[in-house]
């Protein structure tokens, strides 16, 4: 169904108060550390409503829907893993406690005090590199998202030119919620983000639970768990469940031949603890906290919304499935990813759909306006003011930031018009474009607070053997797609950074005592 003026009214009135929200707040950014991390003055209820919004976009809901579609309730795995590992952190202080007294803005400033200013570089390099990568998606499946929740056919939709490209109407208003990101990012930074996160969770969390039990309601508790059971079995039997139809088993992620396997349940694992303390876009609340007490305190506040945030959106995959294999299948040229959106629409009435929509474009722009502050911060503070290697003035700091932002932006644009995933799933695209910095970030950042002996050598050594695995898997995925499994990438790249740390720095001590004894050598000569 195609919204009503009900539904329209809703999502422009919410679309108005979040852009005067962030722009009224424009008032209180006196400098770089006001736009980037506000001021550091975020308190415990602010930063867990921010947190818990910035980590939950349509890109979010689209992948876990997908995860449930493919896998049942074993799709909501990551959710659960990273929940565990969050409170973990938020309980034990793991390494944001001494992140936060360090008082960095950025997680490479902390590389430079430990292992020097290339070695920040490189690492502000390699985070910008997966960060941009990974959300460069998220225009594209945010577009598919609202393509067929109300209503429309992708196949369908009118086509203008746009320079070389052909774009449709929905990617045009995607163009448009960009810009009101955009604007509202660069007059307030941090400090608008903050806000409207605020505005966006009450939104978005109303939307997403009213949504959750109208699909219950529709599909029945007892007949969704029976359908994926039977599902799983026509899979295994026949290799389909319905035409385009396949199912993992649905409970149990370790069952022989059947489940997910233990190899993905473990990277999967590991991934949620290196997301917890060095995805800067959720450490960039630790390090806006008043304090590490307030920051661990967000963190054990927040932890169990990851399981909400692959469990309902993951219910709603799981319950599309249900939906399409009753029909025989999906229709033709629909794909998993459009599943969820398509049943939406069908499902929703009149109003909880735009209550729906205006929440998942709050979702959205939450989520783009924290990952484009976060990645830009880096840039400036990692990349560009090493190499200039001299001061501004607050207000060309301010205009340099801004900037980077607005071409973050375009790049957006460009990307998710180019780009199209094949051979994995959106959740393991994201999961390995992380990694390109996932993997080599813990390894520093661990080794670097917690590891005296460890030096430079280690950390260039970690940087680029954690990132060669993602990259490389990401390359031979697009010319011969689905021949080698995600996990075994994924995974990798954490055993090869740390491997290079470990082995990178015991070769520096070699390399050092070698060079001692040389001198030493020519003195005595």
């Amino acid at each position: 169904m195609l919204l009503s003026p009900l539904d329209w009214s809703i999502v422009v009135v919410y679309l108005v108060g979040c852009i005067a929200a962030g722009i009224w707040m424009k008032r209180y950014v006196r400098g770089v550390e006001d736009f980037a991390v506000a001021g550091r003055e975020m308190d415990l209820n602010l930063g867990v409503a921010s947190l818990a919004a910035t980590e939950v976009g349509i890109v979010t809901v689209m992948y876990t829907a997908q995860n449930g579609f493919q896998s049942g309730f074993v799709g909501a795995m990551p959710g659960v893993l990273t929940a565990i590992a969050m409170f973990f952190v938020g309980l034990t202080g793991f390494v944001i406690e001494p992140l936060r007294k360090t008082g960095v803005i950025t997680i490479p400033e902390l590389f430079e005090k430990r292992f020097g200013t290339r070695v920040r570089w490189l690492a502000g390099v390699v985070v910008v590199l997966g960060g941009l990568l990974n959300m460069g998606v998220f225009l594209r499946i945010g577009g598919e998202f609202l393509i067929c929740v109300m209503g429309f056919n992708p196949n369908e939709l009118r086509q203008f030119d746009l320079w070389f490209f052909q774009v449709d109407a929905l990617e045009i208003t995607m163009l448009a919620l960009l810009g009101i990101v955009l604007l509202y990012t660069v007059l307030g930074g941090m400090v608008s983000v903050l806000v409207t996160d605020y505005l966006q969770f009450l939104v978005m969390g109303a939307g997403i639970v009213v949504t959750s039990v109208l699909v219950v309601w529709d599909i029945g508790w007892q007949n969704l768990l029976d359908s994926l059971w039977t599902g799983f079995q026509r899979t295994q039997e026949t290799g389909e469940a319905g035409k385009n139809l396949t199912m993992v088993d649905p409970f149990n992620p370790f069952a022989i031949g059947g489940g997910i396997g233990i190899g993905w349940i473990i990277w999967q694992a590991i991934h949620g603890l290196s997301t917890v303390t060095t995805w800067q876009t959720t450490v960039a609340r630790v390090l806006a906290a008043r304090d590490a007490k307030t920051a661990k305190k967000i963190y054990r506040r927040t932890a169990f919304y990851w399981v909400g945030r692959f469990g309902l959106p993951g219910l709603w995959g799981a319950a599309a499935f249900v939906f399409f294999m009753g029909q025989g299948g999906l229709p033709e040229g629909m794909s998993g990813i459009q599943a969820m959106p398509t049943y939406l629409g069908h499902l929703l009435p009149a109003g909880i759909i735009g209550i729906l929509v205006a929440a998942m474009l709050a979702a959205e722009m939450s989520t783009d306006s924290g990952y484009m502050l976060t990645w830009a911060t880096v840039i400036y503070n990692d990349i560009l003011m090493p190499m200039i290697g001299r001061d501004f003035s607050n207000r060309t700091k301010l205009f340099i930031v801004r900037t980077i932002v607005i071409l973050i932006g375009i790049f957006l644009v460009f990307w998710g018009l180019l780009y199209n995933l094949e051979g994995i799933s959106v959740w393991e695209y994201l999961s390995l474009t992380g990694n390109i910095y996932l993997a080599s970030m813990l390894a520093l950042l661990v080794c670097g607070l917690y590891w005296k002996t460890a030096n430079s050598w280690g950390a260039y050594a970690a940087i680029i053997m954690g990132a060669v695995g993602p990259i490389a898997f990401l390359v031979l995925n697009h010319y011969r797609p689905g021949e080698i499994p995600a996990w075994v990438a994924g995974l990798g790249s954490f055993v090869l950074a740390f491997g290079g740390m470990i082995v990178g720095t015991l070769l520096g001590h070699v390399s050092g005592m070698a060079f001692k004894g040389e001198i030493a050598k020519r003195i005595d000569g």
